[in-house]
């Protein structure tokens, strides 16, 4: 059986992990390589890496974290933020990520999506998307969520998912850092429109928004930061919670679902 997989957000702004509410007010955490190892210490089953500024100061992603982090940890991780040519791409996984994640050099340019694929496998490509609600619709966002664009999340993501991508993680700036829990109704939508992984992320308060998303948002992963950033409960907590709820975690040494 497939596990539910529990994964840290760490964004990253001049070399060091931040966290903002619904991507603004943006204050300092930790060293991402310091951070990582916790986390990979404390059962995070992969991490999620993003240079929140490179796509909006149309720069390279800033690759020294990478290198740093690989060494480490154990557990997979992505890196997103400003990654627009397949030759980006190869330096990232050489550097040690296992997976690319890309949103606004995705939507620029579409054909990127299967030109990672091709290259790297679908596995390796994953379609981030900054979801707002925009009137009776959810739209994407791009550069950092600093821009609107016309198109529909749902549409995007099937798109995506045709071009190559092999996984979707759905960030929804409506609940990014509000505690509120995530967008289950939007996450419901995109999973039963698409065949490859979704993740859920943005909102995460309680222990119960984890149980949520995976219940009625049917997401595979749940993606959180400031609940784990800032100590209001840890990875053991979230997976202690979800297999009460019978849902499939993977422990330090087994699988189980109490």
């Amino acid at each position: 059986m497939i596990t539910t997989r529990i994964i840290p957000c760490l964004d990253v702004r001049d070399g060091r992990v931040v966290k903002g509410k619904q991507f603004e007010n943006i204050i300092d955490v930790d060293d991402p390589a310091v951070l990582a190892k916790k986390y990979a210490l404390s059962g995070a089953d992969e991490l999620v890496f993003y240079d929140i500024t490179a796509s909006h100061e149309r720069r390279e992603i800033a690759f020294g974290f990478v290198e740093a982090v690989a060494r480490e940890i154990n557990i997979p991780f992505s890196v997103g933020g400003g990654i627009d040519s397949v030759e980006m791409m190869r330096m990232i996984l050489r550097k040690g990520a296992d997976k690319i994640s890309i949103n606004s050099a995705a939507v620029k340019n579409p054909t990127l999506i299967t030109e990672g694929a091709e290259r790297f496998g679908s596995q390796c490509i994953v379609l981030s998307i900054d979801a707002k609600r925009v009137g009776d619709a959810y739209k994407v966002f791009i550069n950092g969520g600093r821009v609107a664009t016309d198109l529909d999340v749902i549409s995007w993501a099937q798109e995506g998912v045709r071009l190559g991508a092999g996984e979707i993680v759905l960030n929804t700036m409506d609940t990014d850092g509000m505690l509120g829990g995530y967008d289950t109704r939007l996450l419901a939508l995109l999973k039963a429109s698409v065949t490859v992984p979704v993740i859920a992320s943005g909102g995460a308060g309680e222990l119960t928004h984890f149980v949520d998303g995976v219940k009625i948002g049917k997401a595979d992963g749940l993606l959180a930061a400031s609940v784990f950033h800032f100590g209001t409960f840890s990875i053991d907590d979230v997976k202690r919670t979800l297999a009460k709820e019978k849902i499939l975690v993977r422990m330090e040494v087994e699988d189980y679902d109490i």
